[in-house]
This record gives C-alpha cells, structure tokens and sequence, in this order.
C-alpha cells in the first residue's frame, strides 16, 4: 500500500507565495568549496575517474570529517538540477556538480560520503548542464555508465557501504533519481534509498525522449519496497503523490512540503522541521 503521510503542521494547503523564503532563516551549514588535490576528511575534490583521463568529465566527492580508511560510510550520491537557472526569489541552479548542496544538508557533513556525479553528453566525453545526452536524443546511458563506474570506484577506495547507498537529487536531479537510478536492471539494485526534491519522473512530459509515463512506469516498478522521501516547495509533492496513485505501484513513499516556497536545495543548509525529520528518516532506512 502507498503511504501518503502528510505534514499538517506546514500548512501545505497554502500558496508558494505564502510560504516562507528560505532568506529569512539563517544557515547552519556552509558547503566546502571545490578543491583539486587528494581526498581527506572534511574536503570536496573534483576527481576524474582514470578511464575519463582527457575528457571534460569529472565528478565531486566529499569525506565527513569522520572519515577513516578502514571503516564503512553510507554513501550520498547526489544529481544537480537543470542549469543556469534563476527565478524571482533569487533561487539558482548552475547545473554543476559543484552546485549541488542536498547530500551535506543531509549529512551535515559527517557520517556519510558525499559523491555528486555528472550528466554526460551523448559522446561521454563531457559534463553537461542540462538535462543528459546530446540533443535530440538524449541518451542517458553514458550517465547511466559513469553512475556505475563511480560507485565501484568510491566503494573500493573510499570505504563506500555498497549496501547503504542512497540516490537523491533537486529537480531534475529528482526527475534523474528514477529516470537514471532505476533506467535498466544493471543500475536499479545498487539503492537503498531514495530522496527526490522537487519534480518527480512520468508526473509531466518534458523534452527527451523517455519521459512519457508508460516508459516511467517501467523504470517506477523496479523500486520495489525500497523507501523514498519525496519531497517539494509548497504543494507540489501532491501532484507526485496522487501520479504515484494513478500507477497502482505499492510501494513505501513519504511525502512532503519543505515548508519554504523556494525552489532551492539551499533549504537542507538550514535548520526546519522536515530537514530533522528526513535525518531520522534517513537513519531508519539504513538501519
């Protein structure tokens, strides 16, 4: 059975507009800005992968300060949204890997790996900004092939728990997490658990091929009962909802309202009731 857990007290039923903007809360948390070098706690590195030596494709990997070669770490893989984007609150999204903020809201920079990978151009010789492939195609296997990659690279060096691997991603990154997380069976066992923000994959039709939703439909029953925390601005998470509804998959889905009317993964950088319930959340379903 679906279970449809709504958050009253967020007042959900309210306009975006109505809602608070993340500006008015101060941060927390302050991402570590991206650095070349070797990998240590506490640090964000851009690492290319040895096979994509000459190509522009690269990755962005953080270690919690925690971080201990002989020990095991659930791993946050995380997928940026659509960039550049800005929106009259002032919400940005570059597109790049280095942009992307859920994983150390989540972890608050401890406990976890951090790993944000690319989308890859339809020669896998790039990273791109927007949406994956190369028009008018849109392949997404290249991405779906460096996914793989990374996650046997990150598990073997890293101490990367290749049972408590968990895929989250802001807006298309959200879209990514069933389109790329679940696109064929060689991909789709690798996830614990899942964290959607902001849009959701079959719930509209955009422009690459693959996105009709008799096609998510396909890619949505390989889940299983592994659980996702859906979550989105203001109301929109309903709409996801009552699409998962439509599709009859059983499922463990929770869903909710950031409380903020910002289309932004900045609000994990700042304390709200929903980031504390998605850490205990979190927990459960790595246990």
């Amino acid at each position: 059975m679906v279970r449809i857990l709504v958050l009253a007290a967020l007042c959900i039923a309210q306009a975006g507009a109505q809602l608070p903007d993340i500006a008015t809360i101060e941060p927390d948390l302050a991402v570590p800005g991206l650095s070349e070098g070797k990998p240590g706690p506490g640090k964000r590195v851009k690492v290319i992968l040895p096979v994509y030596e000459g190509t522009r494709v690269y990755h962005a990997l953080y270690l919690p300060t925690d971080w201990h070669p002989d020990r095991k770490y659930p791993v946050l893989v995380e997928y940026a949204g659509n960039g550049p984007y800005r929106n009259r609150y002032g919400d940005i999204s570059t597109g790049l890997v280095e942009g992307s903020r859920m994983g150390y809201g989540i972890s608050g920079g401890k406990g976890y790996l951090w790993l944000c990978l690319p989308y890859l151009n339809g020669e896998g010789t790039a990273n791109v900004r927007s949406w994956w492939g190369s028009k008018p195609d849109h392949d997404p296997l290249p991405t779906v092939n460096y996914c793989l990659k990374a996650l046997k690279h990150i598990c073997a060096e890293f101490g990367g728990d290749r049972e408590r691997l968990v895929l989250c991603g802001f807006s298309r990154g959200a879209i990514a997490c069933n389109f790329i997380g679940l696109h064929d069976d060689r991909i789709a066992g690798f996830w614990r658990a899942f964290v959607p923000y902001s849009h959701y994959d079959g719930v509209r039709k955009w422009g690459y091929p693959g996105s009709d939703r008799a096609a998510a439909l396909a890619r949505l029953r390989r889940l299983g009962s592994r659980p996702q925390f859906v979550c989105s601005e203001a109301g929109q998470f309903k709409e996801t909802a009552q699409y998962v509804v439509e599709t009859g998959v059983k499922g463990n889905f929770t869903f909710r309202s950031t409380g903020f009317r910002n289309h932004s993964d900045a609000w994990l950088l700042r304390p709200s009731a929903v980031r504390s319930e998605l850490r205990t959340w979190l927990a459960k379903a790595l246990k």
